[in-house]
């Protein structure tokens, strides 16, 4: 019997996006799903840490279901008659208000940290790179004439930030302190 969690459709290299449109899997829109969905799975290892608390936990998941909704938006094409709605700005307000309750409780500095420390601040970090090439796959596919939603945009770009408040939070948390990059010493010539 033959499974359902393989189709054999992509085995030459292609596949199909919700509409139907068969593209390569070296498609831009593959791409940005593809890394949105690379970032979910991040925070789903994220979520299984111990230095959590409840409402990080919770913002996690959230945005776990937020982002699935933008890899829907990315993997859907415009003439696909099935559409997803516009994502609602109010995710954008709630994370930033976490990146806010974060951001209060963490001592100041004007230098760059090191993405280290407890394991759970650099798996943190991982994350919060990924958001980044993200939200770099969701601006080409922009600049080349694909509509991406505004909202899921923002939505991306505001984790990267509210992933480096986290890492803070769980070094400071675990009494891990936080490495500060050291340019290299300038060399007489």
């Amino acid at each position: 019997m033959k499974s359902s969690l393989y189709t054999r459709t992509g085995d030459a290299g292609q596949t199909s996006l919700v509409g139907g449109t068969r593209v390569g899997k070296d498609n831009a829109r593959l791409e940005a799903y593809g890394s949105i969905d690379e970032l979910n799975s991040h925070l789903g290892l994220l979520t299984a840490s111990t230095a959590l608390d409840r409402t990080d936990r919770t913002t996690l998941r959230t945005v776990q279901h937020r982002l699935f909704d933008v890899g829907t938006m990315l993997a859907t094409e415009p003439e696909s008659r099935w559409q997803p709605g516009p994502m609602d700005a109010g995710c954008i307000e709630a994370i930033e208000a976490e990146i806010d309750r974060l951001d209060e409780a963490l001592p100041r500095h004007r230098r760059f940290i090191l993405p280290c420390g407890h394991p759970d601040a650099a798996r943190a970090h991982v994350a919060r790179t990924v958001a980044r090439r993200a939200e770099r796959r969701m601006v080409a596919l922009a600049a080349a004439g694909i509509e991406v939603d505004a909202v899921a945009m923002r939505l991306v770009n505001r984790l990267s930030d509210y992933l480096f408040a986290l890492a803070r939070t769980i070094n400071m948390r675990n009494r891990v302190e936080e490495v500060f990059w050291e340019p290299a010493p300038e060399t007489s010539r």
